[in-house]
């Protein structure tokens, strides 16, 4: 089992919260820790956004579970009232989801304080609250601060070896069918997972102006990452989609479509490697010319085998869409390329690449 940075985080957010709601003599700390709990988020932004959005959130709930008390009293049915009238107020004013629990714990805690002195006992968990709150962000921002850029890198790469190895068991006939669909659907999960990961990767804002255009042009170049590796996944679901016709297509067509896609696999695999220092030159002029030529042989013979007698004709458009998706996966890998080489090529104090080795699991 692999402990990750946000259980350690978690739990030194609950002591954080614990220590100080003790320090500054508010009972029971509990509530506090009970928030730093809710609170923690993936990323030091999400975190800011909670803080600012549980705020409000808790801000509601503590107002409408005062007010309802010293009007309705402790009831239970009060209790639940002023609960659904709280997420109602939450959604209208279109803060996020997440903080309607956290809201709902602050509704009851307030609302089960003692009669006596209600209006102190109420002010006194409010703050307990509040303070796990903060207790989380301060955790989040200055202990283990999340490695996205390293993490998306390292995932991206995992799936792209992953989709390349299956199209090259595809063309040469290797491929089991039924692992290759098993494994698809597990390629699409991981897409999604990409997505988000570039996303958190996105939000993670720079608190040093110097950094600032580096971290913009990064997130450019990991989009163009993203959507070359999501182009290649594509090529991969096209040629397994349409892997009867495929391999019912003449020899030489077949191998041409092998051959292009060797070459455009090595190129991306080539790209990746040269981010991150393992592969210092740009690729030789030969080589290019060599893609470029096999683009144009590819879809010259694909375009003349329209016009052959025995050619199907439903047949050749059903395979079109793959053959199409091959020439604009060579177009995505060539912007991809120049994104890389400019990001190396200018402004190169402020372009740091900050990805690590990958960890062992």
């Amino acid at each position: 089992m692999k402990l990750g940075a946000r259980i350690f985080k978690t739990g030194l957010a609950i002591i954080v919260s614990l220590y100080f709601a003790i320090w500054v003599g508010l009972e029971p700390p509990m509530f506090a820790a009970l928030a730093a709990a809710f609170a923690i988020q993936p990323s030091i932004y999400r975190t800011f956004q909670t803080i600012l959005e549980q705020v409000q959130a808790n801000v509601i709930g503590a107002v409408l579970g005062v007010i309802f008390v010293m009007t309705f009293g402790h009831e239970p049915f009060v209790v639940g009232l002023v609960v659904i009238l709280a997420i109602a107020i939450i959604l209208k004013v279109k803060l996020e989801p997440t903080t309607i629990p956290l809201a709902i714990v602050t509704i009851i805690i307030v609302m089960e304080s003692p009669a006596d002195n209600f209006i102190e006992f109420a002010t006194g968990r409010f703050m307990l609250i509040i303070i796990g709150v903060f207790a989380a962000f301060l955790v989040n921002l200055l202990f283990i601060p999340p490695r996205y850029e390293t993490k998306l890198y390292h995932k991206m790469l995992k799936a792209t070896e992953d989709i390349i190895q299956w199209t090259m068991l595809f063309l040469r006939k290797d491929a089991d069918p039924r692992m290759l669909k098993r494994d698809i659907s597990r390629l699409d999960e991981q897409m999604v997972k990409l997505d988000n990961l570039y996303l958190l990767y996105k939000e993670e804002r720079n608190y040093f102006l110097k950094n600032k255009y580096g971290k913009a042009r990064k997130i450019v170049l990991f989009r163009q990452m993203l959507i070359t590796t999501k182009k290649s996944f594509i090529v991969l679901k096209n040629l397994e989609r349409r892997s009867e016709e495929l391999h019912q297509l003449p020899c030489e067509v077949q191998k041409e479509i092998e051959m292009q896609l060797n070459r455009l696999t090595q190129y991306h695999d080539r790209i990746l490697l040269r981010y991150v220092g393992k592969v210092q030159s740009l690729p030789a002029d030969e080589t290019v010319q060599e893609i470029n030529d096999g683009k144009a042989a590819l879809t010259d013979l694909y375009i003349n085998l329209y016009y052959d007698p025995d050619t199907v004709r439903t047949q050749w458009l059903h395979i079109l869409p793959a053959v199409s998706q091959i020439v604009e996966y060579q177009e995505q890998l060539e912007h991809l390329d120049h994104l890389v080489d400019s990001f190396f090529s200018y402004h190169k104090k402020e372009n740091k690449v900050t990805v690590q080795e990958q960890e062992e699991e």
